[in-house]
């Protein structure tokens, strides 16, 4: 056996071997982050299974490659690639113009695009970027699209988060970073938030038809990891049998694309195609309800 498959058969033990044929005919879904890794893999399923998928990408042009890929690889694809920067508030805003303008439905919201356990820097408007990219502008996405997402009910919107955010805590004094920063908090700060976002999106919309899941793909190999230091990547090589491909990290976000709701908990944590329970602190209600606050008053909205 090849070192490849056997790599592949001692993940096989920890993973699970999911696969669905439900088909998508007749479905949008736009999906962050596509150009690569997880989104890009996440995209190419969803088109496979008939669904139009709206590619939204920070750089165009690889936006437009990543579409052409999937084009050649999916027979019958229907995929395009729109320009959408998380990090700009006037660029989301665009990008959901021009979903409103173009798209009679949407159907589902990947939220997959992340920056992790970055050197400081802050998003156009201010914002400590892995906070103002990962939460914020995923916050924003959603409330500008939410009223075409119930217009096509029943729709859902998907988070990717991850297990670190058992090691996050809502640091509300100091949320962009300016007092005491560390990347590896900012991070699991970020991915605790997208699990509360989850959790309060699911309750506020239950009745409209709009269902929210938060997901954790797991440890996968994909540019996410482009910061981590060198001594942490070498103890991560150490374990690559259990690090997973970018198609095995899609699996729990498609899973929750595609299982029916009814088999769904709304506003649930999934990790490896099945329910998970959060951390303590990523099932506090009073701090989903104080992040949703604070957060539309980041943004000068009201929802």
């Amino acid at each position: 056996m090849s070192k490849a498959g056997e790599m592949q058969g001692l993940r096989s033990l920890f993973y699970p071997n999911w696969s669905s044929d439900v088909r998508l005919d007749g479905k949008t879904a736009v999906v962050t982050g596509a150009n690569t890794g997880l989104g890009k893999e996440t995209a190419k399923d969803l088109a496979g299974r008939g669904a139009r998928v709206i590619l939204a990408c920070r750089d165009t042009a690889r936006g437009e490659e990543a579409a052409r890929h999937i084009v050649r690889e999916v027979k019958g694809a229907k995929v395009v690639a729109r320009q959408l920067d998380l990090a700009d508030t006037r660029s989301i805003c665009r990008f959901a113009e021009s979903v409103y303008s173009t798209e009679k439905a949407l159907h589902y919201l990947i939220n997959n695009a992340g920056v992790a356990i970055c050197p400081y820097a802050t998003t156009a408007d201010g914002f400590e970027l892995q906070f103002g990219v990962n939460h914020l502008g995923h916050f924003f996405l959603t409330f500008l699209l939410l009223d075409l997402l119930k217009h096509s009910a029943p729709s859902r919107v998907i988070n990717l988060s991850s297990c670190s955010h058992a090691m996050g805590k809502i640091h509300f004094d100091d949320l962009s970073g300016e007092k005491r920063y560390h990347p590896v908090k900012a991070y699991v700060q970020s991915k605790l938030a997208n699990v509360l976002f989850t959790r309060e999106l699911g309750r506020r919309t239950k009745g409209l038809g709009v269902t929210a899941y938060a997901v954790d793909p797991g440890l996968v190999n994909t540019k996410i990891i482009r910061h981590i230091k060198q001594p942490l990547v070498d103890i991560i090589k150490t374990f690559r049998f259990m690090i997973k491909t970018p198609a095995e990290g899609a699996y729990t976000t498609i899973y929750c694309t595609v299982t029916p709701a009814e088999e769904l908990s709304n506003g649930g944590f999934y990790r490896d195609c099945a329910l998970a329970t959060p951390c303590n602190a990523g099932r506090d209600e009073g701090t989903a309800l104080k992040l949703w606050a604070v957060s539309c008053h980041l943004l000068g909205i009201h929802w």
